[in-house]
Parts: C-alpha cells; sequence; structure tokens
C-alpha cells in the first residue's frame, strides 16, 4: 500500500494546524503600547504559557515581564478608582459641613449683631463700659463650637458671674473702687440662692448648652466621617487580591479576548473579597450616619436651633431688667450675707438702699421670620438627604467598581470572561464581610486576621456615633480613644515590593488546580488553550509512523 498520500495530507494538515497556533499578537501589542509601555520583548505571535504565574497557561502574547508589568499597573489603577470613590465621599461631607458650619456662624454673628444693636438702647450708659463681658461670650460660645477645651457650662456660668460685677458696680459708680473683691466673691455665691437674675440664667443654659453641644458634635461627626473614608480607602491590597484583580482586568488581553469583559458575579467576588475589610465598616458606618441623622432633626425641633440662638440677647436683657427691679431686696440680702462691702474692713460710702437709676432696661423680644424657618427647614433637610445617599456606601462599593468593568449580562451570560475562558460563571455570589469570604472562589483570605487601620476605623465610628448619641442628650462626653490596642496581626497590609507607594485595590481572581479543572470543558473553545497545542503533536507522530511504515 502506498501510503504517500495519505503522508502528504497529514503534513498539510499539521502544518494547517500548526499554522493557526501561531496567531499574531498584533492587537496586545497595539493594546501595550497604547498603555505606555515599549515594545520590546513582546512577542508578534502567541508564544507557549507555562512561564505564567497569575493568568491562565496556555497559548499567550504576554511574557513573564509583561504579565508583571500589567499585574502593577492593574494594581494602581484599581487602587486610584478606589480612592476616587472615596475623594466623592469625602467631598459630599466636606460639602455639608461647609454648608452647615457657615449657616450656624451666621446665626450665631447675627445674635450677637442684635445684642449689640439692641443693647445700645436698652441698657443706656451701661451697655458702652460693659460691652467686652458680652463680646466675650460669644467669643467663648465660637471657641466652644470650633472645639476647644472649653467647659461651655462653666463659661456662662463666669459671664453672669462678671456680669453681676459690672452691675453692682454699676448701681453706683462713685463707690465703685471701694467695693473689695472679698464682698465681689461673696456676692457671687450668694446667686445660686439669690438669683439676682430671675430665671433667665438658668433657661438661657439649659437650651444653649444643648444645642451648641449638637451642632459642635455633629460638625465633628462630619469631618471624622471623611477621615475614616481617606485613611480606608488607602488600605493597600495584599498580595492576593493583587493577583485576582490582574487575572479579572487584564489576563484577557493576554489569552487574546481583550474586548471580552468579565462576567459580572465574577468581578463581584473579586470585589467583595479585595474589600471584605472595607465592608465590614457598614454596620458602624450606619449607626453613625442614622445617629447624625438623628442630630440633624434636632436642629429644628422647637425651641429650633435659629430661635435658640437669638433668644440669647433676649435672655440677658431679661435677666438686667429682672435685677433692676429688684435691685434693693437683693442688694440688701447681700449686705446681710456678705456684710460690710469696702476693702480693708473700712466702710464703703455706699447707702444700704441704694438710688434707683432713671433709666430702665427695656425688654427684648425675637420674632422669628418665615424665612429663617425655611432656611433651617432646608438646610436639616438637605444634610439628611446627602447622609442617606452614602449610608450604604462600604456594602455598595465592590458592585460600583465593577460597573465600568464587568459585563453588563445575566447570570447565564456565556460570552464573558470568567478568569479561565470566554465562558458562564458558574460559582455564587459571595455575601458581605470578612467572615462571608471563607468560600471565595477568586481570592484567598485569612478571615481571622482583619485589617488593623480598618479596625481601627471601625473603633472611632462607634466612639463617635456614642459622642452623637450623648449629644442628644445634652451630655458632652469625650470617649478615650482605643483604637490603638486593638489586637490583629494587621495581615492585610501587603508588603511594600508587591505593593509600592501607592495605596489601592485592584481587579483580578486567585489561582488554583481546583479552578482550572473547573472551567477545563470550556478551555477546549478558547484560542490559545493549554490543551490546543496537542492536535499538532499528534499528527506530527502520524507523519513519522506513516513514514516509516513505507520504508
Amino acid at each position: 500500500m502506498d501510503l504517500a498520500p495519505v503522508s502528504i495530507v497529514l503534513c498539510l494538515l499539521a502544518v494547517c494546524v500548526c499554522a493557526d497556533k501561531a496567531k499574531t499578537c498584533a492587537e496586545v501589542r497595539q493594546f501595550y503600547s497604547g498603555k505606555g509601555f515599549t515594545l520590546n520583548g513582546v512577542p508578534h505571535s502567541e508564544i507557549s504559557g507555562e512561564h505564567l504565574r497569575v493568568c491562565p497557561q496556555g497559548y499567550t502574547c504576554c511574557t513573564s515581564a509583561m504579565e508583571e508589568t500589567l499585574s502593577n499597573l492593574s494594581r494602581r489603577e484599581f487602587e486610584g478608582l478606589v480612592r476616587e470613590a472615596g475623594r466623592s465621599i469625602q467631598a459630599s461631607l466636606n460639602a455639608q459641613y461647609r454648608s452647615f458650619d457657615t449657616y450656624f456662624l451666621e446665626l450665631l454673628n447675627g445674635s450677637e449683631r442684635w445684642l449689640e444693636e439692641a443693647f445700645v438702647k436698652a441698657l443706656g450708659t451701661v451697655y458702652g463700659p460693659n460691652a467686652g463681658v458680652f463680646r466675650d461670650l460669644y467669643s467663648d460660645l465660637r471657641r466652644y463650637y470650633r472645639g476647644a477645651a472649653l467647659n461651655l457650662e462653666e463659661a456662662l456660668d463666669e459671664f453672669w458671674a462678671r456680669l453681676l460685677e459690672r452691675l453692682l458696680k454699676a448701681s453706683d459708680p462713685a463707690a465703685a473702687s471701694l467695693i473689695s473683691d472679698d464682698f465681689l466673691e461673696c456676692a457671687s455665691k450668694q446667686t445660686e440662692t439669690l438669683r439676682p437674675f430671675g430665671e433667665a440664667p438658668r433657661e438661657l443654659k439649659g437650651r444653649l448648652v444643648r444645642v451648641f453641644i449638637t451642632a459642635r458634635t455633629f460638625v465633628q461627626g462630619l469631618n471624622m466621617a471623611g477621615e475614616v473614608v481617606r485613611k480606608v480607602s488607602q488600605v493597600p491590597l495584599t498580595p492576593e487580591c493583587n493577583r485576582a484583580i490582574m487575572k479579572l482586568v487584564y489576563c484577557p488581553h493576554c489569552r487574546g479576548l481583550g474586548m471580552v469583559k468579565p462576567c459580572a458575579n465574577y468581578c463581584k467576588n473579586v470585589m467583595k473579597g479585595c474589600l471584605a475589610n472595607q465592608a465590614d465598616l457598614d454596620t458602624e458606618w450606619q449607626n453613625l450616619v442614622d445617629t447624625m441623622l438623628q442630630v440633624a432633626s434636632s436642629f429644628g425641633t422647637e425651641p429650633s436651633m435659629d430661635i435658640i440662638l437669638h433668644s440669647i440677647p433676649v435672655r440677658i436683657s431679661e435677666a438686667v431688667l429682672h435685677m433692676q427691679e429688684n435691685r434693693e431686696l437683693y442688694t440688701s440680702k447681700v449686705l446681710q450675707a456678705c456684710g460690710d462691702r469696702g476693702e480693708d474692713g473700712t466702710q464703703s460710702s455706699v447707702p444700704e438702699e441704694p438710688k434707683k437709676k432713671e433709666s430702665t432696661v427695656t425688654p427684648l423680644e425675637y420674632k422669628p421670620s418665615s424665612t429663617a424657618a425655611v432656611r433651617l427647614e432646608v438646610q436639616v433637610s438637605d444634610v439628611s438627604s446627602k447622609l442617606k445617599e452614602m449610608q450604604l456606601y462600604w456594602i455598595q462599593l465592590p458592585s460600583a467598581l465593577c460597573n465600568s468593568k464587568a459585563a453588563s449580562g445575566s447570570s447565564n451570560d456565556d460570552k464573558c470572561w470568567n478568569g479561565m475562558a470566554k465562558a458562564r460563571y458558574l460559582p455564587e455570589i459571595m455575601g458581605d464581610g470578612l467572615a462571608n469570604q471563607i468560600n471565595n472562589p477568586e481570592v484567598d483570605i485569612d478571615i481571622t486576621k482583619p485589617d488593623r487601620t480598618i479596625r481601627q476605623q471601625i473603633m472611632q465610628l462607634k466612639i463617635m456615633s456614642n459622642r452623637l448619641k450623648n449629644a442628644l442628650e445634652g451630655n458632652d462626653v469625650d470617649f478615650q480613644d482605643t483604637s490603638d490596642d486593638i489586637s490583629g496581626s494587621g495581615s492585610g497590609m501587603c508588603s511594600e515590593q508587591h505593593c509600592g507607594q501607592g495605596k489601592t485595590p485592584v481587579f483580578g481572581p486567585k489561582q488554583g488546580q481546583a479552578k482550572l479543572d473547573a472551567y477545563g470543558p470550556e478551555n477546549k473553545k478558547v484560542k490559545g488553550s493549554g490543551r490546543q497545542i496537542q492536535p499538532c503533536i499528534s499528527l506530527i507522530l502520524l507523519l513519522l509512523i506513516s513514514l516509516l511504515l513505507r520504508r
């Protein structure tokens, strides 16, 4: 039997099959140079991929150097996406801080301007020499709001003590210099019993302390939330996540599938694995937002914040008026309690029954405008809506990052990249948080070693939530920061050689034999598959056998 024709046919088939394997790498070369990398060492046609450490091994257009370069690129790009997402939340929080801060200070400044304008007429000659007392009060209020280590109740008590001293001296200016410090100190101690200013100081303190505690804690909460987002957005990837994101984003290019998007569920599993620690912020983050919404709502509760701030001059005018109307009785009781008010035991020239002053204080009345009420309502509504928008930020982040990367098809889509081939993605989607990643098929995660930086930020959220809850009760409580005492190995932090100087996550799945076996059947249909080299070898062997038989 003449086997020559058969040999020729087998040779032609072998050449055709092998020639088909030598696919051009033109698209990959164009893509690679488009990323700004040199084409030195980039193959012109596919090569065997046994050297690949992240991407599936098989015919490929990527060398080891290219794989490492693209892995670093995927890390930088994804870290940039995470930081950018964080910056958008920070920008929103900063905008709400500036808006509320401007509004609150406008209310406070307006209250002070009204006091100065009204008291020039209401107090007459008494106001000018004592204007500094009122300015110091508003200065203390601003300092407290800005976060100064100031006890607001003590500052208000100090204001009334200074005002009492000034009014006692103003009742008879000629004898003012003869009043001893001991007498003034004794008179000040009698205020709780004798109440020279009536109920006005107590009413003002109760409302003013409450609104300033909530306002100060609220802006601190906005600032702290932004700082948490900033720090968490800079937490670097683990090496396992770096591999997973590389496999998700750039391994399709190495397999000649650059135009194929990752399967949606595949991308979500990678993201949920790489952002598992971040998702653990969700509970305390939502708790913080809920509490801040309660605080924001309290600003409009009657009496509203704007009415309380504008009531400062009203309460002071009521207090001074009460003092004037009861001056003789008060002076008599103070003299009985404190004795002679002259210095060094000398008798003061001030008579025991002070003269009534010709002018009395004109009581003030604040009439809130409908415009002010509407503005407060808009302020509260705006900040509340923005806080609600970011309430689910940490558990929505994986899906948000996948929206621009993954295929938009259904879970049954078989024309997307599943980490191994252009085929359907079969594994189910993992839950949120570190504990739910124990069976994540794409990212190897040690769920017993949470990221230390993120655990510290969770503690900061707890501390701030507790401060806000106390603020709602009118309590200004500073909790000790115990975040540095949190246990944890910090294994979530990737080493410098893997993460470089950047601090952000990337796309990609883990590589393992189980994963390779799971998608074995689909690989037969994919160009560049490791199994597609076998037909060429078989035909060559048949050719050699036929030649030997012919001989």
